[in-house]
């Protein structure tokens, strides 16, 4: 369901992408490793480096605890970022209306501040390094 990126221009920010399934915008994510501007990371990040957790893909109810947890896993270690990426993640895209798909991940984390939401359907991969390296650079220094 998830898997761990760094950034190529900065890799000590672990990027985990949480992506529901094989969904256009999970795709889109894979493009930018493909292109060089992610580097596959096995490793999960310690305590120092800031985690942006990257919720791409339509989420379902079924998905909404394990995206939870994930989230909860990462926030023990330290700071994390959310970024909800594509129409999916951020309103429900084309599946708004079904009864299992929720209407955007701001109701996975209240009280959490989701610090964008990349438009798109699908966002192309630089606009999600654009800007994964604009949040990043805004809250930790190089």
């Amino acid at each position: 369901m998830h898997s761990v990126w760094r950034l190529a221009s900065r890799p000590d920010v672990a990027v985990d992408v949480a992506s529901a399934g094989l969904a256009c915008c999970s795709l889109e994510v894979e493009a930018a490793g493909q292109r060089g501007l992610l580097v596959a990371s096995e490793t999960v990040p310690h305590a120092a480096t800031v985690t942006v957790l990257v919720v791409a893909g339509t989420v379902t109810t079924a998905l909404e605890p394990a995206l939870v947890r994930l989230f909860d896993e990462h926030a023990q270690r330290g700071p994390v970022i959310i970024v909800s990426f594509g129409a999916c993640a951020t309103s429900g895209g084309p599946y708004w209306d079904a009864p299992t798909v929720r209407p955007g991940i701001e109701v996975l984390f209240p009280g959490q501040d989701i610090a964008s939401y990349v438009p798109g359907c699908p966002p192309r991969p630089e606009a999600l390094v654009v800007e994964l390296e604009r949040l990043v650079d805004s809250r930790i220094p190089a």
